[in-house]
């Protein structure tokens, strides 16, 4: 059972640096749907064992904010605020710092995953209009979804799944995060306007982008829940999971907005991924296998417990599989107090070194493309690398130094 639980997680997590399985036409979210198959059909764990691997927390949370996320977008909050900002007569650079504080705020209290779905096609139309290069719009709208999603517990889902999983105080995190991503989201507007410096213009057309109709009612009814909800998580003990199904059913009962529209919006490849990997990641746990790895990797000096080595292994290895996957194969070793912020700002933030670091990118690069929008891994890579190196070392300077200043309990 041992080797068939090797095999299987370096099949699952070899499809998560590729992509895809050459020959069948899986996605990483089969790939890790079919590892978990694999090992309950063999026995390799049993029904019980499977559902028990399951953080049911983190996929509450996860499910709840996404359909929080689903009311803006069916309310067409997300088309309207992008045509405002697009329509700014505002320079280039000064419509580019807009995005980004945009971004960045949005993407901090709602899934950045949805954000980026929501805004990419209607701010190529609004670059379209005003006959401006959509590229390093479009790349600030990714670099600046990763920045700012990384400042709360609730901005994207490696940090619901830290969050919930270590128990952390949402303000406590906020310590922690808040600065280098406000500081991140300086260095994206700086390193893009710097980038594209003299090539602001370009001249095409596409079609009109249909988006929902702007609702002042369902709007302000997701926002007075996310308002509530963010209260609640910073100024009590209530469990997250808990209020966010809770807003969820809220919203469900509506009678304007079906609600096989709303959870039509929900993710759930991104549901099924998290369930798949957290059955893989419990099969290796279960035989010992995590703690022969480690083992052997503290006798060639490598203590991936240690914030340090732990900052720097979370930041190659998201570029490698995807920050989600890599959160979670790393997630049991985040035993330190600083641990979870450490895992939360390197994954997120090493996200935008390379298109597959993280689904935002993967996302906005994808709908580029079904417009007609070429950005490719050199285009990407060329803000995204500077990006990255330049926040995680804010990041990590910002952790060095609130570790010994002060301490954040939760």
């Amino acid at each position: 059972m041992e080797v068939l639980n090797l095999i299987v997680f370096f099949f699952v997590y070899a499809g998560m640096l590729l992509g895809e399985i050459p020959g069948l036409l899986l996605d990483r979210t089969g790939i890790a749907l079919l590892g978990a198959i694999v090992l309950l059909a063999t026995g390799c764990m049993t029904p019980r064992q499977t559902w028990e691997a399951v953080d049911v927390s983190t996929i509450a949370l996860l499910f709840g904010l996404m359909v929080v996320s689903a009311q803006f977008r069916l309310g067409g909050f997300y088309g309207f605020i992008t045509k405002r900002i697009a329509g700014a007569r505002v320079s280039p650079p000064a419509l580019l710092a807009l995005l980004v504080c945009a971004a960045g705020v949005l993407s901090a209290l709602l899934a950045n995953d949805i954000v980026c779905l929501a805004v990419a096609p209607v701010l190529i139309e609004g670059c379209a209009l005003r006959k401006l290069n959509p590229v390093p719009f479009l790349l600030g709208l990714a670099c600046s979804s990763n920045v700012g999603s990384a400042a709360t517990l609730i901005g994207n889902p490696q940090n619901m799944l830290i969050g919930e999983v270590l128990h952390l105080s949402f303000s406590g995190y906020l310590v922690y995060a808040v600065v280098p991503s406000v500081l991140g989201l300086a260095v994206v507007w700086a390193v893009i306007a710097r980038c594209y410096r003299g090539n602001w213009r370009k001249d095409f057309s596409i079609g009109k982008i249909e988006v929902p109709r702007f609702s002042g009612w369902h709007t302000a009814k997701g926002g007075i829940l996310i308002c509530v909800l963010v209260f609640l998580f910073l100024f009590t003990s209530l469990p997250r999971d808990v209020l966010a199904v809770t807003a969820a059913g809220i919203l469900l009962m509506s009678r304007r907005m079906a609600s096989r529209d709303i959870l039509g919006l929900v993710d759930w490849q991104l549901l099924v991924l998290f369930f798949g990997l957290f059955v893989v990641n419990h099969s290796v746990e279960s035989v010992g296998l995590m703690g022969k790895w480690v083992a052997d990797a503290r006798a060639f000096g490598v203590d991936p417990s240690h914030p340090g080595w732990l900052f720097a292994v979370t930041a190659v290895l998201s570029n490698l599989v995807s920050n989600v996957p890599a959160t979670m194969l790393l997630l049991p070793f985040a035993t330190h107090p600083l641990g979870g912020p450490v895992l939360a700002l390197a994954s997120t933030l090493a996200g935008n070194l390379l298109i597959v670091g993280s689904i935002a990118n993967i996302i906005v690069i994808d709908q580029a493309k079904r417009l007609d929008v070429e950005l490719g891994w050199k285009e990407h890579a060329r803000t995204g690398v500077p990006v990255t190196i330049l926040t995680l070392l804010i990041a990590a300077g910002w952790l060095w130094f609130a570790a010994r200043c002060f301490t954040v309990s939760g």
